[in-house]
């Protein structure tokens, strides 16, 4: 689980009423894998941060953690998990391991598996402070995937060997999961999400307009 809070007087509250529901219900949240974050403020730094005690214990700082597959920095920035994500797909291996055992199946079976093994692009809705070159080293493995997998000339026009194939490129999955994401905050039931993503200073509405009018 995750606590936000807006200063480590606030943090220290919560983790007291946690406290508190931990003993009445037996339960015990484990110190060593509970640590704390402080975001930075943008072109900013942070200085001396009090300590944060679970039962008594100081609680280790950390600059980044993995939340349900995704990592958050202190600075927001979703470089690392791009980079989680290129490491983790290893999109050449599992081509190879495609080309290696479909050899001989049809075009469209490929392109099938393809589909199916080398999109997933984990929260890949979620990223939305990232540098053009860290987003372009996964876009070029993806393309450079789909190319192994299909025999084709290593220098051959992306975007028409990937509209010829009725495939999605790079640029249109990340369209389509964050309008994915965005309609599915839109009709939550829950009040708070909806006026988050409804604010036109939203971060992630901002982002959201500026993928669908490249």
């Amino acid at each position: 689980m995750v606590l936000l809070s807006p200063s480590v007087s606030a943090l220290r509250k919560l983790l007291g009423i946690c406290e508190g529901y931990a003993v009445a219900h037996g339960l015990r949240y484990n110190v060593q894998k509970s640590e704390f974050l402080v975001f930075k403020p943008k072109g900013g730094t942070v200085g001396t941060v009090p300590a944060v005690y679970l039962y008594g214990t100081e609680l280790k700082r950390t600059s980044q953690f993995k939340y349900l597959g995704h990592w958050v920095t202190e600075d927001l920035s979703d470089g690392v998990d791009i980079e989680r994500e290129r490491r983790s797909m290893a999109l050449a291996v599992r081509c190879n391991m495609l080309a290696r055992r479909f050899a001989r199946c049809t075009r469209q079976v490929k392109i099938t598996l393809f589909k199916a093994y080398c999109q997933s692009f984990y929260t890949c809705s979620l990223w939305v402070r990232h540098s053009t070159s860290t987003l372009n080293t996964l876009r070029v493995q993806y393309n450079n995937a789909f190319r192994m997998l299909m025999g084709l000339p290593r220098y051959c026009s992306a975007s028409g060997m990937l509209t010829e194939a009725r495939t999605d490129g790079f640029h249109a999955i990340l369209r389509k999961r964050a309008a994915s994401l965005m309609r599915r905050v839109c009709a939550s039931p829950n009040s708070l999400l909806r006026v988050v993503a409804s604010r036109l200073d939203c971060p992630f509405q901002y982002h959201w307009v500026k993928l669908h009018v490249r």
